[in-house]
Parts: C-alpha cells; sequence; structure tokens
C-alpha cells in the first residue's frame, strides 16, 4: 500500500511539474493542450507595426502559463510568483503559481517588443500610457483593431482587466485565478471599455516615477485631494511644470510639480527621475 500511495504521488508531482511548464528547467516540455493552443496565438491580420507584432509573439510564448495575481510585478517584466486577491478564493494558491496577471503579461510583451519598460503598472496605468497613441470607443467594436492593441475592461474610470488583440475577434489574455494565459474570443459586451494603440516609440515628454505608493494631487498642494496612487516605477507624459508648494521627502526638497494629462492631476518632481526642473518640459500657466 505504501509502494502504490508513493507511486502516486510521484506520478502526480511529475504531472503538476509538466503543466507548470518546468519553472526553471530548459528542457521541460509542455502538455500537449498547452502546444495546440499555442498555435493557435499568433498576429491574425495585416497591418500592425513591427513592435506591435513582436508584442504579439512574445504574449504568445506565455500560452499555457499560470494566471497569478499579481504576477509579472517584479522589478524587471516576466512572470513572478503573485499573491492572494482578498476579493476572490481562487486566488489561494496563487502564492505558489509562477506567471503573470493581465497587465504583468501585457508589460513583458511589450518590454520585450521594444526594450526597457515602458509599460510598467497595472491594467490603469497601461490604458492611460503616454505610450497611446491612438484610442478606440467600445462603440467602434474591432473593426479598426490591429494586432498588438490592448483592449480594456472596466467603469467609471476604473480598468480591472487588460488584454491584447491578435485579430479576427481573437486576443490573448492573462484572464483570472486559476486559469493559465489562453486565447480568447473578445468580449464586446459588459464593461469593455475600448482599445489602446501603442506608438513605437516613446513619446515625447515621457519621464519615469519612482519610489513606491507615490500619490498625485488634484492640485500642486500635498494637502489637495489625492487622484491616484503609483505603486511602482511607472512610465508618465508630463504636460508642464510649475513652481508651487515646497516639498520634503525621500531627503529632498523641491517646489517644482509636474502636471500629468492622463491622469488629469500633480506629482512633485520629487518623484519624477530627472533633475529637480525637468528638461525640456514648458512651464505651465
Amino acid at each position: 500500500m505504501a509502494m502504490r500511495k508513493a507511486a502516486a504521488v510521484a506520478v502526480a508531482t511529475l504531472t503538476l511539474l509538466a503543466a507548470w511548464g518546468g519553472a526553471g528547467s530548459a528542457t521541460a516540455v509542455a502538455p500537449a493542450p498547452t502546444r495546440k493552443a499555442a498555435e493557435a496565438c499568433g498576429v491574425l491580420a495585416p497591418g500592425a507595426s513591427a513592435a506591435a507584432e513582436k508584442a504579439v509573439a512574445a504574449a504568445c510564448e506565455q500560452i499555457g502559463v499560470w494566471y497569478t495575481w499579481g504576477g509579472g510585478h517584479g522589478p524587471q517584466p516576466g512572470p513572478t510568483y503573485g499573491q492572494v486577491d482578498p476579493s476572490d478564493p481562487d486566488s489561494a494558491h496563487d502564492p505558489e503559481r509562477w506567471g503573470f496577471d493581465c497587465s504583468g503579461l501585457v508589460r513583458y510583451a511589450y518590454a520585450r517588443a521594444v526594450g526597457g519598460d515602458p509599460l510598467s503598472g497595472n491594467a490603469y496605468h497601461q490604458f492611460h500610457s503616454p505610450q497611446v497613441n491612438q484610442r478606440f470607443t467600445a462603440a467602434q467594436g474591432t473593426g479598426p483593431l490591429l494586432p498588438g492593441d490592448l483592449l480594456a475592461w472596466g467603469s467609471g474610470g476604473s480598468i480591472h482587466h487588460i488584454a491584447i488583440y491578435l485579430g479576427a475577434g481573437k486576443m490573448v489574455e492573462a484572464r483570472e485565478s486559476g486559469t493559465r494565459i489562453m486565447v480568447s474570443d473578445v468580449r464586446l459586451g459588459g464593461d469593455y471599455a475600448g482599445a489602446v494603440r501603442i506608438a513605437s516609440a516613446t513619446a515625447p515628454g515621457t519621464f519615469s516615477t519612482w519610489g513606491t505608493d507615490v500619490w498625485t494631487h488634484k492640485e500642486p498642494s500635498t494637502t489637495s485631494p489625492r487622484v491616484h496612487r503609483f505603486p511602482g516605477p511607472t512610465t508618465v507624459r508630463v504636460e508642464c511644470q510649475k513652481h508651487a508648494e515646497p516639498v520634503t521627502a525621500e531627503g529632498y526638497t523641491n517646489d517644482a510639480w509636474s502636471y500629468l494629462p492622463e491622469y488629469g492631476a500633480w506629482i512633485t518632481n520629487i518623484y519624477l527621475k530627472g533633475p529637480a526642473w525637468l528638461d525640456g518640459v514648458r512651464t505651465c500657466p
């Protein structure tokens, strides 16, 4: 009995390792369903930029990898272990799963495509990224979309999910806890919010924040209402800057604030990488 039990455990362990894609093993072979799904993932329509096609290819290479809440948000783009989402009982095993959440996958795909880390942050940050050069409303459907465009879901200004369009009404996504990265039919109902197209080159006036849990404000003052929190370094576009309330933080004092048009908010220049007064950025009226 003990030998049969040990054999059963060994078989179960090998099966689980194969299903995980053999994390850390260059010779692991994905199970047949994963290979079949990967064959269906790719650029399914013409017209996309070379960078967008590379992003699609990078995302499709991850077919069969676990969705894991918070996965893909380490210091560098790439898969990580996840976290438990307090609102989702299915995420109980996410800390044991090596993979991506929806925005972690998008971040990784575009980092692979263009280099650097152009789409750090969560789905909201990516949908409002300064790297966006074209937007499409929900009412436009998939007609004007090209492979590599990012589809988003949310309402009331909140974005909770994001995926990469493949063409032909298909997308690749890290959908939810308990599932693996997959190809899905585009879901245009419910709270589908529209799509964005990512520029191939860095937009003018683009900077990176630094630090963790950095808040933007309605006005250039720490006493004005908070607008949005950057959990970690995030690429942002600065429209203009001005001298306003002096702020002391992280050992620095500065009275310069920058306006972020995608967020409709201000951030102290202390939390923007660069000089105290940003080069090449105009002064706000």
